[in-house]
């Protein structure tokens, strides 16, 4: 869920780390404002176009057919964290009403492994999608498995394990929150929190997303454990007024613990790999060893097979696929949007990530596989390679 910079202008958007070493991705708000302009043009595009017939004949069509939608997801709110940050984060209402989308569509809902093999084998079912939830938080298993059971859905978990086991409020994005918890508080000096004497106003985005850095910034320069910066977030949460007893009691932006994804595993869950601590290193010696602390990990938990990888916050190196390869990963999913094919690497599949700014139309365009014919879709991974 990654090398990044400590700039100011920097902001956790669409996937904040949950690595033991947390850092936040660079994301600026000019560049997401295009992206939000660009989006909204596209989805008044797509529901235009809706109203044709388009989109139904797209989604009926032989081209379509032959190919795969892997939808992806993070969090399903437990209370307001959709309206904390609103790309990592959906609210309940609105996945309910996704679900209603697929079943209203007929779409045919496969397991991931097993959509990937009819694939390969030219026999995938008409309005195929699979669906795929990051990270493996506790609102999978509180709030989308529930609603995934009553439907019948199968889906898979990239689950990352390293706050499965240490069961605590993940750092950077624990921090966040409260941050947004605490915007009306005015300002906040993070002197008694990271020992560094900085005020920032929480009354704006700015002002909280550059409290955010400074404490994770600190956090990684002082080489924190994962204990100590619970203990930070402790005692954040405790100089701006939120009860961070009562956060840990909800469990929220908690990970499933080990007891839960055991449990999920024998109903049919399907746990894949995300890395242990929720990043992609640039040398293939840490790559390996994310990949196998990762995978000994859930095979213990779940008693499945780890053969399918998805890349943390989508980032990728093409000059590692072939350390991937050696360590028998099978596939590997990115944030790159798409429809995945017969002719699709299979260690650089698209997916659609979809989140609560997502307009009806836009889904239903993915869903069709019109939306994939549209210009202007960003890329994660790196250019060389």
């Amino acid at each position: 869920m990654h090398a990044a910079s400590h700039s100011a202008a920097a902001v956790p958007a669409l996937h904040v780390v949950l690595e033991d070493d947390s850092s936040p991705l660079p994301y600026g708000r000019a560049l997401k404002r295009v992206r939000h302009i660009l989006g909204t043009a596209k989805s008044v595009f797509l529901s235009a176009v809706h109203r044709t017939g388009v989109l139904d004949a797209v989604r009926d069509s032989r081209w379509r057919q032959q190919r795969l939608l892997i939808l992806a997801y993070h969090g399903v709110s437990l209370e307001d964290e959709h309206e904390w940050n609103p790309e990592l984060y959906m609210s309940p209402s609105k996945f309910e009403s996704r679900l209603a989308a697929l079943e209203r569509g007929n779409y045919t809902v496969l397991p991931l492994t097993e959509a990937l093999a009819a694939l390969d084998e030219g026999r995938l079912p008409p309005r195929s999608v699979a669906l795929t939830f990051d990270d493996g938080y506790f609102d999978f298993y509180a709030k989308v498995f529930p609603a995934l059971g009553a439907r019948g859905f199968p889906a898979t978990v990239y689950l990352t394990t390293y706050y499965c086991e240490y069961n605590r409020p993940v750092f950077g994005p624990v921090c966040s929150y409260m941050l947004w918890k605490a915007r009306h508080t005015g300002a906040v000096n993070l002197g008694v929190v990271i020992g560094e004497d900085q005020s920032f106003s929480l009354t704006s985005a700015e002002g909280r997303d550059s409290a955010f850095l400074a404490i994770v910034t600190a956090a990684e320069r002082q080489k924190l454990s994962a204990r100590e910066k619970d203990e930070v977030a402790s005692r954040l949460a405790e100089h701006i007024g939120v009860d961070y007893a009562e956060l840990r009691a909800k469990r929220i932006l908690h990970l499933m613990n080990t007891e839960e994804v055991t449990e999920l595993a024998a109903q049919s869950i399907d746990f894949q790999l995300h890395t242990h601590r929720h990043r992609t290193p640039g040398d293939e010696a840490s790559l390996r060893r994310e990949i196998r602390d990762n995978r000994v990990r859930i095979e213990r938990l779940t008693n499945q097979r780890a053969l399918h990888l998805c890349y943390p916050s989508g980032r990728y190196d093409r000059a590692l696929l072939p350390c991937l390869e050696s360590e028998q990963v099978e596939s590997a999913t990115t944030c790159d949007p798409g429809l995945v094919s017969s002719r699709s690497l299979r260690l650089l599949l698209p997916r659609f990530v979809d989140t609560q700014l997502v307009s009806e139309g836009t889904f239903e365009g993915w869903l069709s596989g019109a939306a994939a014919l549209l210009p202007g879709r960003r890329r994660y991974g790196q250019a060389h390679g």
